[in-house]
This record gives C-alpha cells, sequence and structure tokens, in this order.
C-alpha cells in the first residue's frame, strides 16, 4: 500500500513533456516569478548566480538571420551556477566531470507554460550533483 501512494504522490508531480536527458517541471506562475524563485532557490543554498543565458531573448533576435520559422519561447532564460564543495568532490573523482561545470538550471514559457528544469547527470557521482539541481528545480516550482 505504501508503494501504491508513494507512486501516485510521484506521478501527481506536475511535469512537462521534455527533451531526453532533461527534467522539467511546470511552474504555475509567471515566467518573473519563476526566475525570481529559481535565483532565490540558488543562493538559498549558499551558491552564487555566476550568468544569466538569455537564451529566449538570443534565439528571437536571430530568428530571421538564420532561416528561423517560428519564435521558440516567449521567454527562456539560464541560471548558471557552480558549488565548490560538490565541483570539487566531482573532480576529485574524475577531473573530466569538468565539462559538467557550471551547472544550469533553466526557466521557459512557451504558450504561457512556464517551466523550470535542468540537464540530467550521467550516472556515478554526477547523480549527486543532479540531485541538488533537482532539489532547486523542485523547491523553485513550488513542489
Amino acid at each position: 500500500m505504501k508503494r501504491w501512494l508513494a507512486s501516485m504522490f510521484i506521478a501527481a508531480i506536475p511535469a512537462v513533456a521534455s527533451a531526453e536527458g532533461v527534467k522539467m517541471y511546470t511552474f504555475d506562475g509567471s515566467f518573473e516569478d519563476a526566475t525570481f524563485a529559481i535565483e532565490n532557490e540558488i543562493i538559498g543554498h549558499g551558491l552564487v548566480v555566476d550568468y544569466v543565458s538569455h537564451v529566449g531573448a538570443m534565439l528571437s533576435r536571430t530568428k530571421d538571420d538564420v532561416g528561423g520559422a517560428k519564435d521558440l519561447f516567449d521567454n527562456a532564460d539560464v541560471f548558471l551556477f557552480c558549488s565548490a564543495v560538490l565541483s570539487r568532490k566531482m573532480m576529485e573523482v574524475d577531473p573530466a566531470n569538468i565539462a559538467f561545470c557550471p551547472y544550469g538550471v533553466f526557466v521557459t514559457d512557451t504558450d504561457s507554460t512556464v517551466a523550470i528544469g535542468y540537464r540530467l547527470m550521467p550516472d556515478g557521482p554526477m547523480k549527486e550533483v543532479e540531485a541538488l539541481l533537482d532539489e532547486i528545480a523542485r523547491a523553485a516550482a513550488g513542489l
């Protein structure tokens, strides 16, 4: 019975369809509120936002130049940050884990559907980083 209840709880978590290797949660609010929530969660974890990449604005600005047929997002930003503790831990296991740093959490707004998500990490020690990303994304999404 407990397993069934747990599976029903997990099934009730709002998620949006996403690409393979990406986890996304719907956000009940505006894009601005979602970006504010993400930034607060990152800072609340004792981390610093190194850079905000305005991917949606770039894609909109360059659409005609590259022969784009449609607007992909109403808004889309990626928040880049690192954890000195986790990064050192992951790179001591394998220096090639530098490829995953900085970490990113994104916020998208497409047809009035706001989502928060992140890229899944490979199996092994990088799953600890993925757990941090999920914690930040879920908390920002109010889950």
